[in-house]
């Protein structure tokens, strides 16, 4: 069985979502793995060497500069004659070329995969991850998204693959890159952090959120979340939402402040190593799973254990 994966990059550095959909691409059988880019030469020599993948097929073409899904999808639908599954992170990008993938194939998407049984057959999270499904496919071609928090990393070294280069399919004139603004940030991106700092609505506004969670965060060296809550008010963008529509992160540390544990919350960092609660409501949700659980007003807790460390 070969298998297709989608390299998540920027045109020179590859994405670590990536690691995990090679290491579940290989419980399928040869790995082939696909940079759709322009000048992302490097990015294909990086996903060469990755552990596991025999060879990368490189369509560098002006066309897939900002990777836009319209573009992509058909180069993926061309390139599945010769494939059998085609694997994507569950990013915000995955999720976006994938299904358009699964309908120019006319096959069923499975979506967000926690583990492969077989070679058709998948467990996947429904009702906000309260229950989890197999799923068993009878399509020819798999179409598959994977939650990265739920497979190890493919190690970047060690691999010896192939680069081939593949005719692109151009563009496909449905849509077209107007900008973008990216928000930069000097700490750990959430998806990869270690530990992770998140607040709640209950820091009240923006200010005061930056004021609570950002020094605990820097003397940790962690990553910055926000409940959906505190995201839809404003405190911060939603590049730092945490939950079932926003990140799912599984940091070793993931530290919960002013979050009252909703279920949609919950989803998206219950896999977390090991969670830390602070909130002022004994009975809040995020407790039944929180590891270490403090009962306490924040803005009087979290200031003594920044100014502790």
């Amino acid at each position: 069985m070969k298998t297709l994966v989608y390299v998540e990059h920027d045109n020179s550095v590859m994405k670590d979502a990536t690691l995990a959909v090679v290491t579940a691409a290989t419980k399928l059988g040869e790995v082939h793995a696909l940079v759709a880019g322009s000048g992302c030469g490097a990015v294909a020599e990086e996903a060469a060497k990755v552990a596991g993948i025999t060879t990368v097929h490189v369509a560098d073409d002006a066309a897939y500069a900002h990777q836009l899904a319209e573009n992509v999808a058909p180069l993926v639908a061309s390139l599945m004659d010769s494939h059998d599954a085609f694997l994507a992170p569950a990013t915000s990008h995955g999720k976006n070329i994938a299904p358009r993938v699964a309908a120019l194939l006319d096959v069923m998407q499975i979506s967000d995969i926690l583990s492969v049984e077989s070679a058709d057959t998948f467990t996947r999270p429904i009702y906000a991850g309260n229950a989890i499904a197999t799923v068993q496919s009878s399509d020819a071609k798999k179409v598959i998204t994977v939650r990265g928090t739920a497979f190890d990393k493919a190690a970047t070294e060690g691999g010896s693959a192939s680069i081939e280069a593949v005719s692109a399919s151009g563009d496909a004139g449905l849509s077209s890159f107007v900008s973008a603004e990216i928000a930069k940030q000097e700490r750990p991106e959430l998806t990869s952090a270690k530990i992770i700092v998140s607040g709640g609505r209950a820091l009240k506004d923006g200010p005061t959120f930056e004021s609570t969670i950002y020094p605990l965060a820097d003397k940790l060296g962690a990553a910055v979340g926000a409940s959906r809550a505190a995201v839809d008010a404003g405190y911060v963008p939603n590049d730092y939402q945490v939950g079932q529509t926003g990140k799912i992160v599984a940091p070793e540390v993931y530290i919960a402040i002013g979050i009252s544990g909703a279920i949609q919350h919950l989803a998206g960092m219950k896999d977390s190593k090991t969670i830390v609660a602070i909130n002022k409501d004994e009975d809040a949700p995020i407790f039944q799973v929180a590891d270490i659980g403090l009962v306490a007003d924040l803005f009087n807790a979290v200031p003594e254990l920044t100014a502790s460390l």
